[in-house]
């Protein structure tokens, strides 16, 4: 009780923007709670698809991403919470037309790249209004806030799908149409939000040479990400042959974790610094690698399979390390109204490979079995850490 009064005193006393940010976020957690638990066991059970065809599947998933220096340049008129607002709305829409339309495959292709652009103008757009609502030295922790509101949102989403479909026996397009009306009301609650000061005018493109540690590690990340978002569940669904409801499960352990891991790593960048926290993030992943690479040669396939959901849930805290990248950038930043087009360039330039990587790695599979796909990612991490012992920081400018 303790513990439920003193988290209602902190929502009370949050900035009002803060908290209707932290909403709209929690809304399109939900969304993404349910796509992430539900998607590969759609694609699976409605095509009938193979490992190569997830892969050649990613292309035109993931080119919104390397389009999205375009879309914000494009958009470079707008608030920043405008274009977060296009954004949101872009998702919410993407899922009810897979909920409509998905069981043909070229509808189903056409809203998942509606759903992927929103989704991916949301990743820089997120953190740069995140940073702004942040004082200079804890960037990290209103940054790890923010993951874990849509974490905890997200649990809301895999706990649909693992119910609904487990025990009512509702069929993906229904909940992918809630998914989607939770991005819509999303997309609702951040237009409610009041910043007009937070760069009104922002650069078309921004590349500059002086950033190329930043670019390097996003490209690095593209490879790591995709490989995992790809193949990872992949393993699971096809040489595991796991059920929906056991992705929920994951999904949900993942984000009742990262509620907490994600503030607790928000602290640690700043105190520590990003150098520390992307170092050991290379580290781990190259640990998650050779778990996902040689899982199966364990002869009891139930040890096998558990290391497989630690592997999982492991990578998806991970990913929380992004914030420090996006810190690093914020640090470096020539000009405040750099961050912004900035960001968005690391997510086009990581979409570069995250394009590519997804058909290669496939036809991996395909060739030569799934453990050469991890063992690459594992070859990627070992380069990760090269690059990020790199890293060095100059003393934080006021205001940034």
């Amino acid at each position: 009780m303790r513990f439920i009064g003193s988290f209602r005193e902190t929502i009370r006393n949050m900035n009002p923007q803060l908290r209707l940010f932290l909403i709209g976020m929690a809304m399109l957690g939900i969304c993404g709670g349910v796509f992430d638990t539900a998607f590969n066991n759609f694609l699976s059970d409605t095509f009938n698809i193979n490992a190569a065809d997830r892969g050649r599947l990613e292309f035109p998933r993931e080119l919104p991403g390397f389009l999205t220096a375009l879309f914000s340049g494009m958009l470079f008129f707008l608030p920043e919470i405008y274009v977060a607002v296009t954004a949101a709305l872009a998702i919410g829409l993407g899922m009810l037309g897979i909920a409509i339309w998905g069981g043909t495959w070229v509808p189903m292709l056409c809203f998942l790249t509606l759903w992927s652009a929103g989704a991916h103008l949301m990743m820089p757009v997120r953190s740069s209004i995140g940073m702004n609502l942040a004082q200079s030295h804890e960037k990290g922790k209103r940054l790890g806030q923010i993951q874990s509101a849509g974490l905890g949102a997200s649990i809301v989403g895999c706990l649909m799908v693992w119910g609904m479909m487990r025990y009512i026996g509702v069929s993906y397009r229904v909940v992918f149409a809630v998914a989607g009306v939770a991005g819509l009301i999303g997309a609702v609650v951040i237009a409610a939000m009041q910043l007009p000061g937070i760069h009104l005018e922002r650069s078309k493109f921004v590349w500059r040479k002086e950033y190329w540690l930043y670019y390097v590690l996003s490209l690095l990340f593209g490879a790591r990400k995709q490989i995992f978002i790809t193949f990872g569940p992949w393993v699971l669904v096809k040489i595991f042959h796991q059920p929906v409801w056991v992705f929920a499960q994951l999904w949900i352990t993942a984000a009742v974790l990262g509620i907490f891991f994600q503030p607790m790593l928000g602290r640690l960048i700043d105190r520590l610094g990003v150098r520390f926290v992307l170092m050991w993030d290379a580290i781990l992943i190259f640990f998650v690698c050779i778990g996902y690479a040689f899982c199966s040669r364990i002869p009891d396939p139930r040890i096998a399979v558990w290391i497989l959901y630690s592997c999982l849930v492991g990578d998806q805290l991970l990913f929380g390390t992004g914030m420090a990248r996006d810190i690093y950038l914020s640090r470096i930043a020539k000009k405040p109204e750099d961050v912004s087009p900035s960001l968005s360039m690391g997510v086009s330039i990581n979409h570069i490979v995250s394009m590519s990587i997804p058909t290669v790695c496939g036809i991996m599979w395909e060739s030569y079995g799934y453990s050469s796909v991890f063992v690459g990612a594992a070859a990627v991490a070992l380069i990760m850490l090269f690059f990020t012992s790199m890293i060095k920081v100059p003393q934080t400018v006021a205001g940034r």
